[in-house]
């Protein structure tokens, strides 16, 4: 069936364009790094769960356990037993030696660890745990590092790539997430004549499928995922600096769509602009966006303090 597809239509077909230099290390770099950022969220809920279990105190004290203090934390008191002697005067002499820059008195972490539940107080139990906490703080630390290494080379890659800085001046587009999206895009010009084409490579487009009367759209599951899911998020963030883009969303909810389908409507209309400026080689300028240019400056809702 294939070859006689290519036999039929090869005047149709063009050859593949291969990724440039630039693009092969830039998208070794930022795959490898969402893939270590999955890992981390797994490592992360194996510890929360190891902790709900055996010393909820400690998971109490700070917001996110696998950030820096979290885990230097764990690893001077990986059990309830070893923080039994814990006082007010230690937990600021910890807090001051990490540089903790909470704003909250040493009473008020240490309040929130008295407050939950004990921990498990048997020393042959707590030699165990403390094995485990300190094995999953010592995964969690590489890691975090092994993450932090690639955000620099992430950064490295796109002052070096040609299309770099076209994709950094999108609003919220940022280092990181400029990088995810031209890994995937690419810069094969001559593969995408039309912003439809990278919309349906990134899924944000519907399939339809029409047979004699019967006419059906649904969502598209063949797609580039990790370019959907990097324009996706692009599209979620630029709402909060962009009127245009938060005009698009709010009118996609406003007739119903839940926030997934308006985040994809808004992806798309992006789609366009980012294809007219990768064309063009020009970066993002929203004084010469026509659609931006006709929405009158208001304030655009801020996302909640995390």
């Amino acid at each position: 069936m294939i070859a006689d597809y290519l036999r039929v239509r090869f005047h149709r077909l063009r050859p593949a364009a291969p990724m440039s230099s630039h693009t092969k290390a830039l998208r070794a770099v930022v795959r490898t790094r969402g893939d270590l950022v999955e890992a981390r969220v797994a490592a992360t809920n194996q510890l929360a769960a190891l902790l709900d279990a055996h010393w909820p105190g400690a998971k109490a004290i700070f917001a996110d356990i696998e950030s820096a203090i979290a885990l230097a934390f764990l690893t001077q008191y990986p059990t309830a037993v070893s923080a039994a002697g814990l006082t007010e005067k230690r937990m600021a002499a910890f807090c001051a030696k990490q540089g903790y820059s909470g704003r909250k008195p040493a009473a008020v972490p240490l309040a929130r660890l008295r407050s939950a539940p004990a921990g498990t107080l048997d020393p042959v139990v707590s030699e165990g745990i403390r094995d485990a906490v300190l094995a999953q703080v010592g995964v969690l630390t590489a890691l975090n590092t092994a993450i932090k290494n690639l955000d620099r080379s992430t950064g490295e890659r796109m002052d070096t790539h040609p299309d770099g800085e076209i994709f950094r001046s999108f609003p919220r587009a940022g280092t990181i997430n400029a990088g995810q999206i031209l890994a995937e895009w690419g810069e094969a010009r001559e593969v995408f004549d039309h912003p439809d084409a990278v919309a349906a490579l990134a899924g944000i487009t519907p399939v339809t499928k029409a047979s004699g009367k019967q006419r059906g759209v649904s969502f598209r599951w063949a797609c580039n995922k990790r370019l959907r899911q990097a324009i996706t998020t692009f599209a979620a963030n630029s709402r909060f600096v962009s009127p245009w883009a938060a005009g698009i969303y709010d009118r996609a909810r406003a007739s119903g769509k839940d926030h997934a389908h308006a985040t994809r409507i808004l992806a798309r209309a992006w789609v366009r602009v980012m294809w007219r400026c990768w064309q063009d080689g020009t970066a993002y300028d929203p004084f010469l966006h026509g659609g931006a240019r006709q929405v009158p400056e208001q304030s655009v809702t801020q996302p909640a303090a995390a």
